[in-house]
């Protein structure tokens, strides 16, 4: 075996390969090694800088290291999906092609039988393999999902160079055999909104707090009931009250840090404030009279509201 030695990693992958017959499986595999080849041209990487390995629906290229990593990215983000627009507008729609890519670098040696050995590229190939990474391009109306590593992030993506912009990668964790990986992801990170958490991504509407808490950005009630982000809130309080949930009690949502309510009385239930949800009549601070008020009554009252939710 020969010493490892430092390479950029490329890594393609074509979705419902196996989904296809013999025929279409051989087209997909022309125009695979095709999109692979213009892109690794547009970014300036010759034949003889690299080295090609076949996997059947799947190709991968062990790239020079002196081989600028900045421009195979830009060529990643700019030349393939031009190369599958150009290929799928003119193929019928069982011959279409889509793509997994993966980015990474690392230290890769090869075997006396030609095979490739490293932990580097075994963990780019769970990348390539990853439910995030297949998700992400279930979920696109594009025919590319790039994924890069944290180093190739680290070393290129967030230094925001011409044609790479930082702001449209997002950090996502993809379960590994020896643990969570950390990785970039190039556009939406799948289930925005509500499965992104569980994939590393910030969940929306979320915002940190001051000192490390962190509570829902528009204090979302359940079953879509909206709280102090908004002028009113949701029974038409002032602003900054809790919203009306199911029942007309409160849900307040909390993702992380360690919330703490000084001289607060929570009417409910309560579950793990870091980390899951107040529900019930939420009450944060005091009447005034440096006690905490107690929960309101629910039942119904004909007396004048004072415009703070108490009759």
């Amino acid at each position: 075996m020969t010493d490892p030695v430092s390479r950029t990693i490329l890594l393609f992958d074509i979705e419902r390969f196996s989904d296809r017959d013999d025929i279409e499986q051989n087209y997909l595999r022309r125009m695979l090694y095709d999109i692979a080849d213009r892109t690794l041209t547009a970014a300036g990487i010759g034949e003889d800088r690299r080295i090609r390995a076949d996997r059947g629906d799947a190709v991968m290229e062990l790239i020079d290291a002196n081989a600028s990593v900045t421009a195979l990215l830009r060529a990643l983000l700019t030349e393939t999906p031009v190369q599958l627009h150009g290929v799928n507008r003119m193929a019928s729609s069982s011959a279409q092609i889509r793509l997994r890519a993966v980015l990474a670098t690392g230290y890769v040696a090869i075997d006396e039988r030609d095979g490739w050995v490293g932990s580097d590229l075994n963990h780019a190939c769970r990348l390539l393999d990853g439910d995030v990474l297949r998700a992400a391009l279930r979920e696109r109306t594009g025919d590319l999902a790039l994924c890069v590593s944290e180093d190739v992030h680290r070393g290129i993506v967030r230094h925001g160079h011409p044609g790479i912009v930082p702001e449209e990668f997002r950090p996502v964790t993809v379960a590994g055999k020896n643990g969570p990986m950390k990785a970039w992801l190039h556009g939406t990170v799948p289930g925005a909104g509500t499965a992104a958490a569980a994939y590393g991504g910030a969940a929306a509407g979320t915002a940190e707090a001051a000192h490390g808490g962190v509570a829902s950005a528009t204090g979302e009630a359940a079953h879509g009931g909206v709280a102090g982000g908004s002028p009113e809130g949701a029974d038409g309080g002032p602003s900054g009250g809790p919203a009306s949930g199911a029942g007309g009690a409160a849900v307040f949502h909390f993702h992380g840090g360690a919330p703490s309510f000084g001289g607060s009385l929570v009417g409910g239930d309560l579950h793990g404030v870091s980390g899951g949800f107040v529900a019930g009549d939420v009450v944060l601070g005091s009447t005034g009279d440096g006690r905490p008020e107690g929960p309101r009554d629910p039942r119904p009252s004909d007396g004048p509201s004072d415009g703070s939710g108490r009759r």
